[in-house]
């Protein structure tokens, strides 16, 4: 989420983070609210009630960490009994830069997004590999379904977290 909101990200996510980020799509101004959360069992709780509202979620594994990735399942399970029915997800799998300490093959990570009917794309928040793609496609997706008449269709909330365990922890 850093490297998506500023040049120059900094630092892991400790907790929950909030920001404003505006990009232009279809011609339109669109404000997404990011929240970025950390994926670890300790902040499970707070977590979940950000899924609420929220009408995309990111999940990011770190290719790095196996252990990572063993937990996406239970953050999509997470996500079907706590958010919308119909809120957008993503798969990231983050820190493709790290080829040479790789543990979780692309293939794994693609094979599970397709199970879930989800998109899935390799990124690096250090390289700035895909960060802005993968924004822009979840906000693409979202705009596709939100109803034109909307009162406040011009606001997208992208919830960046929900198991964010790759980009948040070690990412540093």
């Amino acid at each position: 989420m850093e490297r998506s909101c500023q040049e120059n990200p900094d630092e892991c996510t400790a907790g929950i983070d909030f920001k404003i980020k505006t990009v232009e799509l279809q011609g339109k101004k669109i404000k997404l609210q990011i929240w970025d959360t950390a994926g670890q069992e300790r902040f499970h709780t707070i977590t979940t009630s950000y899924y609420r509202g929220a009408m995309g979620i990111m999940l990011v594994y770190d290719i790095t960490n196996a252990k990572s990735f063993e937990n996406i399942s239970k953050w999509l399970r997470n996500i079907d009994e706590h958010a919308n029915e119909d809120v957008e997800r993503m798969l990231l799998g983050n820190k493709c830069d790290m080829e040479d300490k790789r543990v979780v093959p692309k293939a794994k990570g693609e094979q599970i997004a397709r199970e879930h009917g989800i998109r899935f794309f390799e990124t690096s928040a250090k390289a700035n590999v895909n960060i802005e793609k993968a924004f822009l496609t979840l906000a693409e997706d979202i705009l596709r379904k939100t109803p034109v008449k909307e009162p406040n269709s011009e606001n997208v909330d992208i919830s960046s977290g929900s198991g964010v365990t790759g980009w948040k922890s070690k990412c540093c």
